[in-house]
């Protein structure tokens, strides 16, 4: 797994971030309007090569990776460069393949930095007027009729319409001018379109830089605006929806590299990604931009602001090339019906998305051992609730010291290394068992043995590792729902004892577990972070209740009361009044963007199947646009989902800071699973209303479980705001 900026492509990052912030000034982006094209910038451009960066050193280029083209595409959004950069690229790359002594002398014209090349999107029917980005600049347009790749020069210049964000638009009308053709033998229709496809991840990587500078910009005066006598940023009106555009932006920075290295792979559904993540960019754009210029309020509407110059091109650049739902329906059709098109050579992509290799030995013995003791007849391997843990299970896979491989030898584990502890826990999705009490065991038991006292390792870790116990999380309490930090459960020290009173609500497991991590109040007076104090408490001890509480989710949770519970100060985890240091190691385990991705591919699959044996006016379901759409969609969302989810772990290996990637994944994760679910649920009715474990009953089932899960793990709310605060660096929004 590799997530971090490539060594080599850094330099070409910072390079044109350099250049752009110079050259493509607000004021001059402003000096090009109406028309939205700045001759100093283009000429500055071709004297850096910039056009000809994706041509091949044997065509005079610079033979650039696709990557780091996107790269500079990015910054060039960024600053909204006034120049058809994107088309540019593509035609000399398209002459560069064909070749010939009509492309190398276009090729040359290009170089005197007055002459501008751009291409048309759409094929080229005599009578029938297209509107093409830089046509009413350029010297010259690329063609394609759908059997010959030609230039075509127009007697005049093209009329140049207002557009709503300038991109120097002409009004073209094939024939109108000379033309030459460039090619027309097999290879010119399959170049062609792959350059399309190029053009749609050069667009998206610069409608990325676009949205990410105007959410910055944002940010910025929502940080400095001053309302009711707090900075406005500290709204969560404000915030929140912010920090949604901020993760939904990273997840189409994330979604393009995992394009690009998915057609570098020769991935099969790589075809489908392009249209998908163009579709992805253009709604997220609009979304995130109208977000930004409201933040401005009325200021935002004004002239002088420049956030209205993103508002219209985050709008106007993707529809070019017509209505991106149309783009969304392709990537179903490429991704289920298995349609074909020509991709573009991207060169070196260095970024990696699968998890690390290394660890396989364990993941192999793990498997085996899940083999010998998993009867699909007897347990539970649908469900991902407690009821489906089975204590044969968890303490097999203890005494084989793979529960919590990483933990020491000492406590039951194996002391394997990140790769192998990773590669091992795989499995357990792999081969569909929940094992949740693993998954709250695991995370106790890290605290326990980061803040436990050495009497109270010696009690439980060992214990927990091989198997024989299990823990729950005392967190939520009726008044205080996500805010741990508001818990009213008292703790009074009475010498080496400690007495509890108190109600948690929402103790999953609990009717499983030997121990519970408790917040307590420990000092009433002081401000809410610092006056808890956590303990692991025994959950035999006296005093305490376990009351079962049944959801529509078919899953049981516990509402659990300490009455009068005594327990010794080595119970204690942290310190007195300092359970604030001891949650924010726990709480960072279990905010992840989790499985929910997986659970998106599962229902989808289950449509997919359904679709293709249902008819409709004579024709297989799946065919259906509308239904590729939706299914396309919620595929792009598993796949953002996926992407986010693995961020955390690939920062962490590039040594990257943490800026709350954790909350992100979960926040993206589980609204999309909320979203797909009901939509999904909404594809297949009224079939889909029936319960069961298979087919159409896991939209059903997942539509049920999906509601809660915002709530785990810390509300989507509560996670909002820590991604406001540190990736977006909003004033606090919490009190």
């Amino acid at each position: 797994m590799k997530l971090g900026l490539p060594d080599d492509s850094l330099p070409v990052q910072e390079m044109f971030e350099r250049f752009f912030a110079t050259e493509s000034t607000s004021a001059r982006v402003r000096a090009a309007e109406p028309t939205g094209f700045d001759p100093a910038l283009w000429r500055e451009l071709v004297a850096l090569d910039a056009p000809f960066m994706r041509l091949s050193a044997d065509a005079g280029g610079g033979g650039m990776s696709l990557f780091d083209t996107c790269l500079m595409m990015e910054q060039a959004g960024r600053r909204l460069a006034a120049a058809p950069l994107a088309e540019a690229v593509v035609a000399l790359r398209i002459l560069g393949e064909l070749g010939g002594e009509v492309a190398r002398t276009w090729i040359d014209r290009v170089r005197d930095g007055e002459t501008l090349l751009t291409l048309a999107l759409h094929e080229s029917r005599p009578g029938e007027a297209q509107l093409v980005p830089g046509g009413a600049v350029a010297g010259a347009i690329l063609t394609f009729d759908g059997r010959d790749v030609a230039i075509e020069i127009p007697a005049l210049p093209l009329a140049a319409p207002p557009t709503l964000g300038g991109i120097a638009t002409g009004l073209f009308e094939p024939g109108s001018g000379d033309r030459v053709v460039i090619a027309s033998n097999s290879d010119a229709g399959r170049i062609w379109a792959a350059g399309i496809e190029e053009w749609k991840l050069l667009t998206s990587a610069a409608t990325i830089g676009l949205t990410r500078e105007a959410l910055s910009m944002a940010a910025a005066y929502a940080s400095e605006r001053i309302a009711f006598g707090q900075p406005i940023g500290a709204n969560q009106g404000i915030a929140h929806p912010l920090a949604d555009d901020a993760i939904d932006a990273d997840g189409a920075a994330l979604l393009l590299w995992w394009t690009l290295r998915a057609i570098a792979d020769g991935r099969a559904d790589a075809a489908a990604s392009v249209s998908m993540l163009f579709w992805w960019v253009a709604r997220t754009a609009t979304r995130s931009v109208a977000h930004a210029l409201h933040t401005f309020g009325g200021y935002g509407l004004s002239n002088e602001y420049d956030i209205q110059l993103y508002h219209r091109r985050a709008k106007s650049w993707a529809l070019a090339l017509g209505d991106p739902q149309q783009e969304l329906i392709r990537g179903g059709r490429r991704l289920l019906l298995g349609e074909a098109v020509a991709l573009p050579d991207v060169g070196l992509v260095e970024i990696d998305f699968d998890p690390p290799e290394g660890g396989q030995e364990l993941a192999t013995e793990t498997r085996a051992l899940f083999k010998r003791i998993l009867d699909p007849t007897k347990h539970n391997l649908v469900d991902h609730n407690f009821e489906a843990h089975d204590w044969g299970v968890h303490r097999a896979l203890g005494e084989a010291g793979l529960l919590y491989p990483d933990w020491p030898v000492e406590y039951g584990g194996r002391g394997a290394d990140p790769d192998s502890t990773r590669a091992s826990l795989a499995v357990w999705q792999e081969v569909g068992y929940a094992g949740l009490p693993r998954s709250t065991t695991a995370m106790i038991g890290h605290v326990v043995q980061k803040t436990g006292s050495v009497a109270l390792k010696d009690e439980v870790l060992l214990r927990m590792g091989r198997g024989e116990i299990s823990a729950c999380l005392g967190y939520t309490e009726p008044s205080g729902g996500s805010d741990v930090f508001a818990a009213r459960t008292r703790a009074v020290r009475d010498g080496d004892e400690w007495v509890i009173n108190g109600q948690k609500m929402f103790t999953s497991g609990a009717e499983l577990a030997s121990y519970v991590i408790l917040i307590t109040r420990t000092d009433p007076d002081a401000p809410k972070h610092k006056g808890i104090t956590v303990f692991l408490v025994p959950m035999d001890t006296p005093g305490i209740e376990i009351h079962p509480v049944h959801t529509f989710m078919d899953e049981r949770t516990n509402a659990t009361f300490y009455q009068d519970v005594r327990i010794s100060d080595r119970y204690r985890l942290g310190e007195i009044n300092g359970g604030a240091k001891v949650l924010a190691a726990a709480l960072g385990l279990e905010q992840s963007g989790g499985y929910y991705h997986f659970m998106i591919l599962e229902m989808i699959e289950a449509v997919v199947a359904w679709a293709d044996g249902k008819q409709r006016n004579g024709r297989p379901l799946i065919e259906d646009g509308n239904v590729l759409a939706r299914l396309a969609k919620a595929h792009c969302d598993a796949r953002v989902a996926e992407v986010l989810s693995g961020r955390p772990l690939g920062m962490r290996l590039a040594g990257q800071p943490d800026m709350a990637y954790g909350p992100a994944a979960k926040i993206f994760s589980t609204e999309a699973f909320i979203v797909d679910s009901a939509d999904l649920l909404d594809l297949a009715a009224p079939q889909s209303l029936l319960r069961g474990s298979e087919g159409l009953g896991m939209i059903e089932k997942g539509y049920r479980h999906s509601t809660a899960t915002t709530i785990y793990g810390g509300t989507s709310e509560v996670l909002r705001s820590m991604v406001a605060e540190r990736r977006l660096g909003l004033p606090r929004s919490r009190a």
